[in-house]
């Protein structure tokens, strides 16, 4: 009965979200292995960095390359002949991010430090 009458769930709710010029530092490292991973493919293909609702800490990040998508209601940056794309909806969280690269055995790879964070998880991929 509960399901008939609506009562025991609820449904998603949409927000509003504020769209700001995002502004973004990559590390000359960082910048190096975004190349290394685009390789010849840099006139069709993108980076596209977002911040998607999950983790521990309320959001985590998400960097996927892609073929070039159509733009609208991206906000494009170009670092050194790269293009990077942040979506409106996110621009809000991710405005300030600091993009690096840390090549060792232990904790490799990408890091975000994000002025916007108000709390982080300990693997650095979750915000709040």
């Amino acid at each position: 009965m509960a399901l008939i009458d609506g009562s025991g769930f609820s449904l998603p709710i949409a927000t509003v979200s504020e769209r700001v010029e995002v502004n973004i530092e990559v590390t000359e490292a960082a910048r190096s292995a975004v190349k290394s991973a685009i390789a010849d493919q840099v006139d069709t293909h993108v980076l596209i960095i977002s911040a998607k609702a999950g983790g521990c800490s309320g959001y985590l990040y998400d960097m996927i390359i892609v073929e070039r998508p159509e733009e609208t209601g991206f906000q494009s940056i170009d670092v050194d002949g790269i293009t990077i794309l942040i979506h409106d909806n996110d621009s809000a969280l991710l405005n300030g991010l600091e993009l690096d690269f840390k090549d060792s055995l232990m904790g490799g790879g990408f890091h975000m430090d994000n002025p916007n964070a108000n709390r982080a998880c300990g693997c650095g991929q979750s915000f709040g």
